[in-house]
């Protein structure tokens, strides 16, 4: 597609094209380096503009009825799914996710979300009767969302749908680096019957409009996912004026293979969870905490297995790991398989080199480390890129030190005789654990312990965190 394909000409605000008064910020292509789209540079002064359009849509489309907004996300939903292929090329263009997972992961995931959030209307509990007391959930008012670059559609909707479903507005900020699909959302929840004002898009860089978001007194609560240190940031800046903040983290989440598992098909599946969208996955498993007397077995198992991630062109088809979604993120991917083999960490396969064939490009190649310290930086810090790092253990409970010992808890995974392995998921100190490769739920919490971040995602909890609670005494 030519860069015109994705021409993006200014901000949305009050349901129309609102054009940018600071200049533009390129939007590259991380597989060729072509600037294949220009955004707007947004400034407090549209911040402002779109909080105040927010503000003034949001009591009407508070007075609307829970089914009238369920009804309007399903019109939406129904909406991306029809632009399914039209998203996906945006994805992979702007963040090199490969083109079957855009289609798969990156669009049709997100339609899903909206389905299973209108699906809440008619059975959530919008008031009840405790005592003599009437207990109303209302709509909090404006949020702001700030979302990250690695899945541009599916953060946003997590966020957007439940906002809506409970009767807020919101302005939106998309990452910089990843910003195409912010518009084609946004005409497709105007085309669904979003009112004008009900949701606005600000392009620009944290640093200008996520903080002014972020400090805005006309913003009721910020949604946020990305990085730790910059949730810290966000929770830091949003105290001033005690909103709410629900920020969804980093993770370092662990593939905790059992004496008693299915070593091939444990090994199999903890591979795709480390490797998915290049690595790029807060919920990713990028440890694989096998016992000691297996280890060499459960490399051998990764060595074959990882022979089947093709990297390349994130257009082919064929391809499993795309680039790394920006040249900068490449050079910090690489960084640390660096810093693993200088701490010590036995490399099984991969390395810091370029991948063969692809000398241009924000490539990285699939990385397998053995005998891993757990003490270890590759071990401890988010690396988000394709790196597996495989860690003995002695015994059960060292498992579940090593499992637990970092700062993160977001996603693990357990894999063993199924009640053994649900008997250690319960003793993880993570968000939100799959048992056995158990199956993506859409109406189930999501979100993090420790410094993952708090509040939740996806379901009746996601829905909760958008929602005042007023009781009143009759």
């Amino acid at each position: 597609m030519t860069p015109s394909t994705y021409a993006v000409t200014g901000h949305w605000i009050g349901g129309q094209t609102v054009a940018g008064s600071a200049g533009t910020l390129p939007v590259v292509n991380p597989a060729t380096g072509e600037v294949v789209a220009e955004t707007p540079a947004g400034t407090a002064d549209d911040v402002d503009s779109a909080v105040a359009a927010a503000r003034a849509a949001f009591p009407a489309w508070a007075a609307t009825t829970p089914q009238h907004r369920a009804d309007v996300l399903r019109r939406l939903g129904a909406g991306l799914a029809a632009r399914t292929e039209e998203i996906a090329q945006a994805i992979t263009a702007e963040m090199g996710s490969p083109i079957g997972m855009s289609r798969t992961a990156q669009v049709a995931f997100p339609a899903a979300v909206v389905e299973s959030v209108a699906g809440l209307a008619d059975d959530f509990a919008w008031t009840e009767e405790i005592g003599n007391s009437l207990i109303v959930r209302e709509p909090i008012g404006v949020v702001g969302a700030i979302t990250p670059w690695n899945f541009p559609l599916q953060q946003i909707v997590s966020k957007l749908a439940p906002a809506l479903l409970a009767g807020n507005t919101m302005v939106f900020k998309p990452s910089e680096n990843a910003p195409l699909t912010a518009r084609i959302l946004a005409e497709a929840a105007a085309e669904a019957g979003v009112p004008a004002g009900v949701f606005n898009v600000v392009y620009g860089t944290g640093a200008t409009v996520g903080e002014a978001i972020t400090a805005h007194p006309d913003v009721d609560m910020i949604s946020f996912t990305g990085s730790t240190r910059a949730g810290q940031r966000i929770s830091a800046v949003a105290a001033a004026t005690v909103k709410r903040v629900a920020v969804e983290l980093g993770g370092k989440g662990a593939t905790i293979i059992l004496d008693d598992a299915d070593l091939p098909a444990a090994v199999e599946r903890g591979l795709m969870m480390a490797f998915s969208n290049g690595g790029q996955v807060c919920g990713a498993w990028p440890r694989m905490l096998v016992p000691a007397s297996r280890q060499d077995e459960a490399v051998a198992l990764a060595v074959e297995a990882v022979e089947q991630y093709t990297v390349g062109d994130p257009t082919d088809e064929a391809t499993r790991i795309g680039p790394m979604a920006s040249e900068a993120h490449r050079q910090k991917v690489v960084g640390y398989i660096e810093r693993g083999i200088a701490d010590g960490a036995r490399l099984v396969f991969g390395g810091p080199e370029r991948p063969e064939g692809l000398p241009n490009g924000a490539y990285v190649k699939p990385t397998i480390f053995a005998d891993v310290d757990p003490a270890s930086a590759i071990a401890q810090e988010e690396i988000f890129g394709p790196v597996l790092t495989i860690i003995p253990y002695a015994d059960e409970d060292e498992a579940v030190a090593i499992a637990n010992g970092t700062p993160y808890g977001l996603t693990s995974g357990v894999f063993g005789e199924p009640e053994h392995a649900l008997a250690v998921a319960r003793r993880l100190r993570v968000g939100q654990v799959d048992v056995n490769g158990g199956h993506w739920n859409p109406l189930a919490p999501f979100g993090g312990y420790k410094q993952s971040g708090n509040g939740r995602e996806f379901g009746r909890m996601g829905l909760e965190e958008f929602l005042e609670t007023k009781s009143i005494q009759r």
